[in-house]
């Protein structure tokens, strides 16, 4: 199979499964969407979501967040894990973007990379979804699908993100950012996924990745003495 072919019928799949796929993280402007994309690392969108209508009720904007004391921020996201550097990165980035962006967030990618607690994923989905610029975030999703689809050969975050960007469309990236986010939860998880019955894999994943995953699905199971966990409802944790 052509990769062109496999390209087409991804695009095609994830469309007529998602074609409106919502940003996962609630928000209301881009500061709000910076910091709860930032609380997101190493922890579900849900418990992120749980969370920030505390923290925002305190303080929504940069202005009035840096004036939080780190405790009093550390204590509200304490259940989204990693609170004390969390909480330091968002008093620290609300200070800097009082103090150097006039009170807003910046439109840029290099100016968010230099956030504290922002690295190129977080920078990317604002820039995506607060801005609408063009980007391809990839997360633990992300990752897995584009390696088992045989889009990019899986060494590392950067290559696939470089790989997604030269296969699909500009026009595309930030759509299909989220529809792959969604695929990967709902449908494709990392362990115990039975890629021949897969919507996706069973016509994307080569024979030899097809093949692989069934020997080590069968392996789990022969170890365990129980059936493999079920992709049906499985919510991997956000990368």
């Amino acid at each position: 199979m052509l990769k062109t072919e496999r390209v087409d019928y991804i695009l095609q799949r994830l469309q007529e499964l998602y074609p409106h796929p919502p940003i996962p993280l609630d928000h209301g402007d881009p500061f709000t969407l910076l910091v709860a994309v930032l609380l997101s690392a190493q922890c579900t969108d849900e418990r992120v979501n749980q969370v920030t209508p505390a923290l925002f009720a305190m303080a929504d904007n940069p202005a009035a967040m840096a004036v939080i004391e780190v405790a009093r921020i550390q204590q509200i996201i304490r259940p989204c894990g990693l609170s004390p550097q969390k909480a330091k990165a968002i008093r620290r980035l609300s200070e800097i973007l009082v103090a150097e962006h006039g009170g807003t967030v910046p439109a840029e990618m290099a100016a968010l990379e230099r956030l504290p607690g922002v690295g190129h994923k977080t920078a990317s989905v604002v820039m995506a979804q607060a801005f609408g610029v063009p980007a391809f975030p990839v997360d633990t999703h992300i990752h897995r699908l584009a390696a088992r689809w045989g889009l990019s050969s899986g060494v590392n975050v950067e290559r696939t993100e470089r790989d997604l960007k030269q296969i699909f469309p500009e026009e595309a990236w930030n759509r299909l950012h989220l529809q792959i986010i969604f695929f990967g939860r709902e449908h494709c998880p990392a362990r115990g996924h039975d890629l021949a019955s897969c919507p996706i894999c069973s016509w994307a994943a080569t024979k030899k990745r097809i093949a692989e995953e069934s020997n080590a699905l069968s392996g789990a199971r022969g170890r365990s003495g129980r059936p493999g966990r079920s992709s049906a409802g499985a919510r991997p944790r956000r990368g």
